[in-house]
């Protein structure tokens, strides 16, 4: 008797040390990079990992039981997981779902947005863009009002975002899936796009979640537009000698000291790298608002010819 009860209480130990996942994912038709990526993201002590074989499999599990996170497949297309996104909201209307496709367009981007999908991958990406994505979709707090559409067509859109890193991470990447560009000219713009955004958010909304910056992307058959302006007080851009487009030839890294002295992160080569990325650059009278326009290959070939 004595050694039954000492086994059963050896066992109830045994289970009450063993870690209890806290949160739960629902991962369809994961591929190898997939699966590579979550592994140092989703840990199996806080992580409960269930798979579907498609959209349609995950919507019954979704209606039987609620999950913290949804990772769609790379084999639907962007139509089909924003359809499936469509009738989680009816049942779970808050959980964070991230689209990864195979096919999609900047259409498709849009109204993924709208229906409020928490990031966006087509195939091919960045594997540590999307861990990192992951991530923050794990630790965001309250994200469903981080991204608000305010109008959109393919090559006009207009948005309002919160003044928290993480919610410009992801806007970036929405606007990478929407920008149609070749690959080098995507890059520079995401790129100078995200430099503007940050410093709008820190300098002009001072990381205030309770703060919102205007974001404007407008794509023409000649250039791309991007228009940021932070609810800040504004700046002259000869006087922020933390950055390091003021810095003298003589000294190239003197903004460096000022950025120590008030106590910044370490940067400053914002506004530097987006100067060499687009082709103008433009501040406001106030300096709260800024024009990125990256001129397209194609239209500068048109313009040198005779």
């Amino acid at each position: 008797m004595y050694e039954w009860c000492k086994s059963t209480v050896d066992s109830a130990v045994h289970l009450q040390t063993q870690p209890i996942p806290l949160k739960s994912a629902l991962i369809v038709d994961a591929v190898p990079q997939v699966s590579g990526a979550l592994c140092g993201v989703l840990s199996r002590e806080e992580w409960s990992i269930v798979h579907a074989p498609d959209n349609w499999s995950a919507l019954r599990l979704l209606e039987a039981r609620p999950f913290d996170l949804i990772i769609t497949g790379t084999g639907s297309t962007g139509k089909e997981d924003i359809d499936l996104l469509r009738k989680i909201r009816r049942v779970r209307p808050h959980v964070r779902l991230i689209i990864l496709t195979d096919e999609s367009t900047p259409a498709d981007v849009i109204v993924a947005i709208r229906e409020r999908a928490f990031s966006y991958f087509s195939t091919p990406f960045s594997t540590d863009s999307f861990a990192e994505i992951v991530r923050s979709a794990t630790t965001a707090p309250l994200w469903d009002d981080g991204i608000e559409l305010v109008s959109a067509t393919p090559e006009w859109i207009s948005i309002i975002a919160r003044c928290d890193k993480k919610t410009a991470d992801r806007l970036v990447q929405f606007f990478q899936e929407i920008s149609d560009l070749p690959l080098s000219e995507k890059e520079d713009v995401a790129t100078a796009f995200r430099e503007m955004l940050l410093n709008a958010i820190e300098h002009g909304g001072n990381f205030d979640p309770n703060q919102y910056v205007e974001v404007a992307y407008v794509h023409t058959s000649q250039f791309v537009m991007c228009r940021i302006k932070d609810p800040g007080q504004g700046f002259s851009l000869d006087e922020i000698h933390h950055a390091a487009v003021n810095n003298p030839s003589y000294d190239p890294i003197r903004h460096i000291l000022f950025r120590e002295a008030q106590g910044l992160r370490p940067g400053g080569y914002g506004v530097l790298l987006t100067k060499h990325l687009v082709d103008e650059l433009l501040y406001s009278e106030k300096g709260n608002e800024v024009l990125l326009v990256k001129y397209l290959h194609s239209f500068r070939g048109t313009k040198l010819s005779p």
